[in-house]
């Protein structure tokens, strides 16, 4: 999986970035009973993080773009905690879309879609997912979304 899931990165002109280290006191991935917890991920566009508010100063478009590059730091960190094999993967079970936005910005799915589309893309069937897309005030370091990801694996 892990060379088709390459293969479909290069077709869509995309790569996986280095897994970001954490921000604060936590660590990006914990393993339990069979689950990843992958904590939230943010989206970077050139080594930098994609700021902005949906609504106020980061358009729809912009919005979807980085919910994708935070799926692309979700891929990364899984990559990362199953020593770079991602055969491993059973089930994409459920992706936490947060959405930097105004009270009257409602396209929270829209641009969640950024995310759920590309785990689709890449693990195929395994990739369909539950999902929550939320509007909040703020997010950590001002980014436009974050994504968080539950995630089933084999021993």
């Amino acid at each position: 999986m892990t060379a088709q899931i390459d293969a479909k990165l290069a077709e869509l002109g995309l790569e996986l970035p280095q897994a970001a280290a954490p921000v604060a006191a936590y660590v990006p991935v914990v393993e339990a009973g069979g689950m990843l917890h992958i904590s939230g991920q943010l989206p970077f566009r050139d080594g930098a993080i994609v700021t902005g508010r949906l609504g106020a100063d980061c358009s729809l478009d912009e919005g979807v773009d980085a919910a994708q590059r935070c799926g692309l730091m979700l891929v990364a960190q899984i990559k990362a905690a199953l020593g770079g094999d991602l055969s491993r993967v059973r089930r994409i079970v459920k992706l936490g879309v947060f959405v930097n936005s105004t009270p009257d910005f409602t396209d929270q799915p829209k641009v969640a879609n950024g995310a759920s589309e590309l785990i689709a893309a890449l693990f195929g069937e395994a990739g369909r997912h539950a999902r929550s897309a939320v509007g909040v005030a703020v997010l950590p370091l001002g980014a436009a979304v974050e994504v968080d990801a539950l995630v089933e694996i084999a021993p």
